[in-house]
């Protein structure tokens, strides 16, 4: 059985609402999402939901905290797209970890695509399209051959010392290159 995609409330509404009332609108929407899933699997545990999940990451299932984590700040700032996106993608996540297939189940494999599909008729998309520059400022500049990296002040201190990072493209060391002629050497 195919299903049609969850309702979401209208771009216009969504961006009259304050941040409680949008903190509202997700947990109804993971309500939603969850009372579908149990037409499948009856047993399905209801998640707990945070919004505490920072930097590029838009959502998270979190088996260990038993429920679904989302970044506040990207939800926000694209509240339509996260709603109709990121609740089915994390969702079909806690379903499929559920029907306990097997250990060997890859995280974006056969059966979650099934499930982005059928259950939520959404394109099984492994990552969102979100702007991050506001949600995971990455100050520091690295360079190859081919374009310009911008790392976190965690991931630039790990390269200060001693971690290589390689572009994915070109393949060439990256190499500090500070933004403008102040900055030193950190």
């Amino acid at each position: 059985m195919t299903y049609s995609a969850l309702p979401v409330p209208s771009r216009e509404h969504l961006e009259r609402l304050d941040m409680a009332q949008l903190e509202a609108c997700l947990l109804a929407q993971v309500d939603a999402a969850w009372q579908r899933c149990r037409e499948v699997h009856p047993d399905l545990p209801q998640p707990r939901v945070w919004c505490d999940l920072r930097g590029k990451s838009a959502g998270q299932a979190h088996f260990g905290r038993g429920g679904l984590r989302f970044n506040a700040r990207l939800y926000a700032e694209n509240r339509h797209t996260f709603l109709a996106e990121v609740v089915p993608h994390e969702m079909a996540h806690w379903l499929v970890h559920h029907l306990d297939r097997g250990p060997r189940m890859r995280p974006h494999g056969r059966e979650w695509q099934t499930v982005m599909r059928r259950l939520f008729a959404r394109p099984p998309h492994v990552t969102h399209r979100f702007d991050v520059s506001r949600a995971s400022p990455a100050p520091y500049r690295y360079r190859c051959d081919c374009r310009d990296h911008f790392f976190t002040a965690r991931r630039h201190g790990l390269a200060r010392r001693g971690s290589r990072y390689c572009c994915r493209h070109c393949a060439q060391t990256l190499v500090y290159a500070p933004l403008n002629n102040d900055e030193k050497s950190a």
